[in-house]
């Protein structure tokens, strides 16, 4: 367990590394603080050069631009990155945002440009749909040093805060949108944080959804680090989704909740495995197309950092590809510039699915959007030698380079360079060659260099390259899954390279001991317990996954429940009785708790939802059975209570019959918050009150006003009315007030307000009330009238600070 913790540990600090601050302060001298000359002299920064000789060989060697193109390639990817961010299309405020942007913004910075090379100032990126999405030809250092952009700036940060815009790198946004997702698509993020891809995908989903209604569909976003996770509920968190869960899984062990046959509730659920119609692979890569955001990669890339996560790569892309519905779609995406994490990743899939898979054209889908087809042929580099095919790796004694790596695929088998102990033709565990060639590990190989050239279609893969948009350098490819992956055979029990042990979780076996899939067909299955680092062997780290079988992932570490710890840590001589085991799993069925996770608890006490029902006046046939969710199995101490979607709902429950096998982080929205707000006011019929337009301005600005200082009549007699506690007030832009509850539209402006014995304070942060009246200001000319006293009226607040509270 210790190896495995710290190698998957090294992982993740080897990608946060490439993400470091490009600005780093200079070490003193050790040899001067040894002799005390150590001065208290001001710290000098100094950037670190945005070269690399390695990089420029490797690249020019792998040919991704032509010849006369390379000084411009390499001039872009020195210059800093353009910042660029979207607009949430599914935000009431999204036109306005926009005409805001090109209207007055477009203007206003066209004459500050950018050192005076560009006077654009911002654009919206041309290739994407409805001018939803922008680039400034400012860098994010600029827009937080430039006074003149101070205004501009702050805008940014205060719509991104509040979920109307998402920060994003141009090239980041376009992965989502060749997944063409539907309202009433499953969707799976595997590698998901930080969340902005994740945000696109839950837009589309709510994108045509109607006002009281939540989309069919919805969006399950995993990542394998939990502080990372927590950065992406933090991002996705500005949606206000129902349709979203977050999980903590290893993406290549990803679980598929797969039921056995004698489940008799499976038929309610109309599913039996947790499968997707679309799934976005972005993995974790070398991102060396990054250097114009994240320059320190210059000074730390090599050759190294691709060959290491290449099996990795393929086993997350296989994983997704066994998740996928047929007929499903699959975006296969890096950001990275490196063949061997792209076009041989998506190569050796091809070869291995077979016709089940095709990949797909969708150069024309973006016509503006300038793309380059894949390669077709490049070569590996392993140290300071370059490998043209999988024989010269063996012939060199390369272990750590596996046949997939290459355009042919095909590994080498020499007899001359097997080993008398091994018999000619089998290979050893680790997937080499027995003792293959012992020569010198340095130099270039003595024959001359033949590179492979592939047969299959991968120029329809697309590459974007810096120079050609001024954008970062992104590779994509579009996957579609027409029949189920064939079943993948091997020698089974006859290679010994892992036996499992007695408190394994063992593979389907037949009633002869060979292990079998469910066709009867021999096939090896992984123990994932034996990898020890992302430079695994070929026999280890590419290991191909059974869509049909999920008996491996029952053997990865990360996927241990709070009631099978204590077998982890007992002594190999103590045996637990049959009684013992059979209550250990008595405590999985009714805790179904991960370590250090709260679990997913469906919320049934009908005392308090009736006191909802009654207090806001929701009818019947809102749908709450089943739908709410609690993260305290204590239903005594119950602090918040989640509302989720039909889907949400169906997956937890399959998750629940399948032994809860998600790790879930998050689920759904806060039903009893502002977060819950645009779900429950079209079912309100009591606590909501119109607000003139005056009034509304007021409680923004003021946030507490006593009942008299109210304005229009009308409103005051209604607040007066509302019983103590939470209330809703909808601003009457003239036809909400004349009927009783007010009609509710997806342009309706409502805010969540407090009702006190003699004032009414409004339970909105002070950004959101920042926002909101700079959008009444924009859309609507203030009625003019009486106004408050000059002297801001101030009550002792009767504010429960609690939003939760759900009855005053």
């Amino acid at each position: 367990m210790g190896g495995r913790g710290r190698s998957r540990r090294t992982q993740r600090k080897h990608f946060r590394d490439g993400r470091e601050n490009v600005w780093k302060n200079s070490k003193s001298d050790p040899q001067q603080e040894e002799n005390g000359n150590n001065t208290n002299k001001p710290t000098h920064w100094q950037p670190f050069a945005v070269e690399n000789a390695f990089f420029d060989e490797y690249y020019k060697e792998q040919g991704i631009v032509r010849a006369e193109e390379w000084d411009s390639f390499i001039e872009y990817l020195r210059r800093p990155l353009p910042a660029a961010f979207r607009i949430n299309s599914s935000s009431q405020f999204c036109i306005d945002i926009r005409s805001q942007l090109e209207d007055e913004f477009m203007k206003s910075l066209q004459a500050e440009g950018t050192d005076g090379n560009e006077a654009e100032g911002i654009k919206p990126l041309p290739w994407y749909p409805d001018n939803f999405a922008w680039q400034s030809s400012f860098s994010r250092m600029q827009l937080r040093k430039n006074k003149n952009l101070e205004r501009f700036h702050e805008f940014l940060k205060q719509e991104n805060e509040i979920g109307n815009l998402t920060r994003q790198e141009a090239v980041s946004m376009v992965p989502p949108l060749f997944l063409d997702v539907h309202q009433d698509h499953f969707v799976l993020d595997m590698c998901a944080a930080p969340g902005s891809k994740t945000f696109q995908l839950l837009e589309m989903i709510h994108r045509t959804s109607e006002v009281e209604s939540l989309p069919s569909g919805m969006v399950i976003a995993n990542d394998v680090d939990v502080q990372r996770c927590n950065l992406l509920i933090h991002q996705t968190k500005r949606m206000c989704t129902a349709n979203l869960v977050v999980t903590n899984h290893e993406a290549q062990h990803f679980p598929s909740c797969h039921l056995r046959k004698n489940r008799v509730n499976a038929s309610e659920l109309g599913m039996t495995e947790l499968l997707f119609d679309r799934v976005l692979c972005d993995v974790p890569c070398s991102g060396d197309g990054t250097l114009r955001k994240a320059p320190d990669i210059w000074r730390k890339w090599s050759v190294g950092m691709a060959n290491g996560v290449h099996c990795l790569q393929l086993q997350i892309a296989m994983r997704g590809l066994a998740l996928l519905k047929i007929g499903g779609r699959m975006v296969y995406s890096t950001c990275s510039m490196n063949p061997v994490e792209n076009e041989a990743v998506v190569s050796e899939i091809l070869r291995r699915c077979g016709d089940s898979v095709e990949l797909v054209d969708v150069s024309t889908e973006l016509p503006q959007l300038i793309c380059r087809p894949g390669l077709k042929s490049w070569k590996v580099r392993d140290k300071s030698m370059w490998l043209a095919s999988h024989k010269d790796a063996c012939k060199h004694g390369r272990t750590g380079i596996v046949p997939s790596m290459f355009p042919s695929g095909q590994a080498h088998i020499d007899a001359s360079d097997i080993d008398q102990k091994i018999t000619p033709g089998e290979i050893c565990d680790d997937g080499n060659l027995g003792n293959s060639s012992n020569g010198d590990d340095e130099g270039e190989p003595n024959d001359v260099l033949v590179t492979e050239v592939s047969s299959l279609p991968l120029e329809r893969c697309m590459r974007i390259v810096p120079h050609d948009q001024n954008t970062g350098a992104f590779f994509i490819a579009v996957l579609h899954k027409i029949s189920p992956l064939p079943v993948f055979q091997t020698k089974s029990n006859k290679n010994p390279r892992q036996p499992h042990s007695d408190n394994d979780e063992k593979p389907k076996q037949s009633e002869d001991g060979e292990e079998k899939d469910n066709n009867g067909m021999d096939v090896d299955v992984l123990d994932v317990t034996n990898e020890e680092s992302v430079e695994a062997t070929a026999a280890d780290a590419c290991v191909l996954y059974n869509e049909s079988d999920d008996a491996l992932l029952d053997s990865n570490p990360s996927k241990k429940l709070k009631g099978t710890e204590p077998e982890q840590v007992q002594t190999p001589n103590k045996v637990s009785t049959r009684a013992e085991k059979a209550n250990d799993k008595r405590k999985l069925q009714i805790q179904g708790k991960w370590f250090g996770v709260d679990p997913v608890v469906f919320f049934k006490d009908d005392a308090i939802l009736n006191g909802i029902k009654e207090f806001y006046g929701i009818p019947e046939s809102f749908p709450f059975s089943n739908r709410l969710i609690t993260r305290n199995s204590d239903t005594n101490h119950v602090k918040r209570i989640y509302y989720t979607s039909e889907s949400v709902k169906n997956v937890v429950e399959l998750n629940f019959l399948a032994g809860e096998q998600l790790k879930i982080t998050s689920i759904g929205l806060k039903i009893i918050s502002s977060e819950g707000l645009p779900l429950l006011l079209p079912h309100m019929t009591k606590q909501i009150a119109c607000a003139s337009p005056v009034d509304f301005k007021h409680l923004l600005q003021y946030k507490s006003i006593k009942f008299p200082d109210f304005v229009d009549n009308g409103f005051r007699e209604k607040i007066a009315s509302v019983s103590l506690g939470c209330c809703v007030v909808v601003l009457n832009r003239g036809n909400e007030g004349s009927s009783d509850p007010p009609k509710v539209d997806k342009s309706t402006i409502a805010i969540g307000c407090w009702k006190g014995r003699s004032s009414l304070s409004v339970m909105v942060t002070a950004i959101d009330c920042q926002e909101l009246l700079e959008r009444l200001l924009v859309r609507m000319e203030t009625e003019k009238g009486s106004c408050l006293p000059e002297n801001k009226p101030v009550s002792e607040s009767e504010v429960n600070e609690d939003s939760e509270t759900i009855i005053g």
